[in-house]
C-alpha cells in the first residue's frame, strides 16, 4: 500500500504501521490519515526494519504477531542499532505486556486487541508530544551524578550518556521537576502518558523498573508503598552542580515496584 503524500507527512509526521491483517491496517491508516499523519503500512517484520531505516518515521505502530520477524524482534533490532524511534506495540495477549515493555526492548506504549482506533491515534499523539517536547527555555535537572537536559533530551550519569525512550525520559523528568512530591500511578499515567486506563498501574511500574535498571545507583526514583513514586530530594538544589550523591542524608531505594 503506498504511503501518503509529502504534504500530509509533513503536517504531523510519518507513522509506520506494521500490521499483517489488512482489515486492521486499513482502519489504522484511515484514522491516522484523518488525524493529519502520513502513513506507511507494511505487513512483514523484515520489511518493517527496512522501512524504518529508509523512511525515518516519527513513530512506529508495531504488531507483535508478524511473519518472518515478530514485533518483539523488530523492536530489539531497532534498539540494538541505536534507533530510538517511539514504538507503540499492538498485542492480542495481555500477558505479553511485560515482554513488550521489558528492559531489553524499550517500547514506549502498548495496546491490546481489540482496541479503539481513536485511542491508538491519541496514544501516537501523546508519544510524539513527549518526543518532540516544546520550545521552553533550556534547563538541566541534577541529582548527584545524574543530569537530565530538558532541551536536548540527554540523560547522563557521571558524564556518560544513558539512552532512554521518550516515555522513560518524560517519566524521569516529571518526577525530578517536583522532588519529594509523591505521585500515584494514576496521576503519572495522566501527567506523563496523557490518558487514563485501568492497566495504567502496570504500565507505570514497568517503566519505572526500566529507568531504574538503566540509571543504576544514580536513579532518584523511590517507591512509596501503597501510594506511588517520588524523586528523592537532593541534599542541595537540583539545579546546582554536585560532586556526588550524599547517601548519608538520603533514604535508601525501596525495592522495585514489581515486588510491591
Amino acid at each position: 500500500m503506498p504511503s501518503d503524500s509529502p504534504a500530509a507527512t509533513a503536517q504531523r509526521g510519518l507513522v509506520l504501521v506494521v500490521e499483517d491483517e489488512p482489515a486492521i491496517a486499513d482502519v489504522l491508516r484511515l484514522n491516522l490519515r484523518a488525524a493529519g499523519y502520513g502513513v506507511e503500512v507494511v505487513g512483514d517484520g523484515a520489511v518493517a526494519l527496512q522501512a524504518a531505516r529508509a523512511l525515518r518515521p516519527s513513530a512506529i505502530v508495531l504488531d507483535i504477531g508478524l511473519p518472518t520477524l515478530d514485533g518483539i524482534e523488530v523492536c530489539r533490532r531497532l534498539r540494538a542499532g541505536g534507533d530510538w524511534t517511539p514504538v507503540l506495540f499492538v498485542t492480542a495477549r495481555d500477558d505479553e505486556v511485560d515482554r513488550i515493555l521489558g528492559l531489553e526492548l524499550g517500547a514506549d506504549d502498548y495496546l491490546t486487541k481489540p482496541f479503539s482506533p481513536r485511542e491508538l491515534v491519541a496514544r501516537v499523539g501523546s508519544v510524539l508530544r513527549r518526543t518532540r517536547g516544546d520550545a521552553a527555555t533550556p534547563a538541566v535537572l541534577r541529582h548527584g551524578p545524574l543530569t537530565v537536559d530538558l532541551s536536548s533530551h540527554e540523560v547522563r550519569v557521571d558524564g556518560s550518556e544513558i539512552a532512554l525512550t521518550a516515555t522513560e525520559f518524560d517519566l524521569l523528568a516529571h518526577l525530578m521537576r517536583r522532588p519529594g512530591i509523591v505521585f500515584t500511578r494514576e496521576q503519572l499515567l495522566s501527567d506523563v502518558w496523557g490518558y487514563a486506563s485501568s492497566a495504567g498501574g502496570r504500565t507505570v511500574d514497568v517503566h519505572v523498573a526500566q529507568v531504574r535498571a538503566k540509571l543504576g545507583d544514580a536513579s532518584p526514583i523511590r517507591t512509596v508503598r501503597s501510594v506511588g513514586y517520588a524523586a528523592e530530594r537532593a541534599t542541595r538544589d537540583t539545579t546546582a552542580e554536585r560532586g556526588g550523591r550524599d547517601t548519608a542524608t538520603e533514604p535508601p531505594d525501596d525495592p522495585p515496584a514489581e515486588s510491591t
